[in-house]
């Protein structure tokens, strides 16, 4: 199995973490401009995944309270998300889905993108650096 972009992730954990933190503070930026609505699901997920990033900050995020938090906190998340995006596609079973004038902040959309960061941090977070083969220099 190609574990290309496995290491690659590993390597790259700590700048993933802070991409994830920009996002949350983007997230959260936007809330309170009033430029999206107010939505308390949106603010769990934003803020999961921000905490999340702080945990690829930290010098060892293979810690068992690190994990033990990561895993407890994507864990409220991930139900947090996709409960949501299971609301969405009840609408969308139902005939009443609607993306909107503004699609790209859809609920539905959304969630399902909290829901691909929450698990891939997480991932992250528990990828071990034994898995992870160095990649060869020619």
């Amino acid at each position: 199995m190609d574990k290309t972009l496995l290491n690659w992730l590993y390597c790259n954990r700590k700048s993933l973490g802070l991409v994830a933190i920009a996002i949350c503070i983007i997230a959260w930026t936007l809330e309170l401009t009033d430029l999206v609505y107010v939505c308390p699901y949106c603010r769990a997920q934003r803020s999961i995944i921000g905490l999340l990033g702080l945990s690829l900050l930290l010098p060892n995020p293979r810690n068992w309270i690190n994990l033990y938090f990561a895993s407890t906190t994507a864990a409220f998340g991930f139900f947090i998300a996709a409960y949501q995006h299971f609301e969405g596609w009840k609408s969308i079973m139902g005939g009443e889905f609607e993306w909107g004038e503004l699609w790209y902040i859809n609920p539905w959309l959304l969630s399902g993108c909290a829901l691909l960061l929450i698990s891939g941090l997480l991932l992250l977070i528990w990828t071990t650096p034994n898995t992870v083969k160095k990649p060869k220099l020619n």
